[in-house]
């Protein structure tokens, strides 16, 4: 998978180089590649940003550098490699487990970090002509900028990339596959500091295991995300 990010803080994505997207990336399952916004700008203090049209508080990222940055962003792309374009937001659908199964089979994906207070809207218009464009949000509240929200999804959808974690296996018991959230997890000592493991994972019984492990799901997630069960099994 190709990833592309357009940010005014290159070094934020330093962090890809550690870790299992640092191996992924050393063995080749990711490309990722980070664009300062900056170099395509054309006057001397590299302005990304002006007022808004209309009045109002903050500065609104020029559509200029944005043009350019994604028309060399897609020229580079693979002949018939039509791009994914994501735009982190809080105007956007709430990515989700699923959002990030999706996005991860996708061949190339291109994040743009918008700052301050956004994107002039015509990027996202001209955006939709060189790719598929998803404005995408974490939750309901307000980061600083876009690169906090693309670190946290090119995380979640690059370990879903066959090859990047090692046991695929752990991918299919974690939270949300299921739709309920992961039962807890215990290991070596059985009692430490007065708190003993489940007497259940100590029997060696796998059946009666993973029915503890099931009703540990259901009642996490009855008791922290509800709305997540049928309503049948909230209450």
């Amino acid at each position: 998978m190709r990833i592309d990010v357009v940010t005014i803080f290159p070094a934020f994505f330093d962090i890809l180089d550690v870790s299992l997207l640092g191996k992924a990336r050393g063995a080749g399952l990711l490309d990722v590649r980070i664009h300062d916004l900056r170099a395509h700008t054309h006057d001397r203090h590299r302005t990304v940003d002006d007022s808004p049209y209309g009045g109002g508080a903050g500065m609104v990222m020029k559509p200029e550098p944005w043009g350019d940055a994604l028309d060399q962003i897609v020229e580079r792309t693979d002949a018939g490699i039509r791009p994914t374009i994501i735009f982190p937001s809080p105007a956007g659908e709430v990515f989700t487990q699923t959002t990030a199964r999706d996005l991860s089979t996708r061949e190339h994906l291109v994040f743009g970090c918008g700052r301050y207070e956004g994107i002039d809207e015509r990027v996202f218009a001209y955006a939709a002509t060189r790719g598929d464009v998803r404005l995408i949000s974490l939750g309901d509240y307000v980061l600083n900028g876009g690169e906090v929200a693309a670190m946290a999804m090119i995380e979640a959808i690059g370990r879903l990339v066959p090859g990047v974690v090692g046991n695929p296996e752990s991918l299919v018991e974690e939270s949300h596959e299921d739709g309920l959230l992961e039962y807890p997890s215990f290991t070596k000592p059985a009692t430490w500091r007065g708190y003993d493991v489940p007497e259940v994972l100590l029997s060696g019984h796998h059946g009666r295991v993973a029915q503890w492990r099931h009703e540990q799901q259901i009642e996490r997630t009855r008791a922290r995300r509800p709305d997540l069960l049928p309503d049948t099994d909230r209450d």
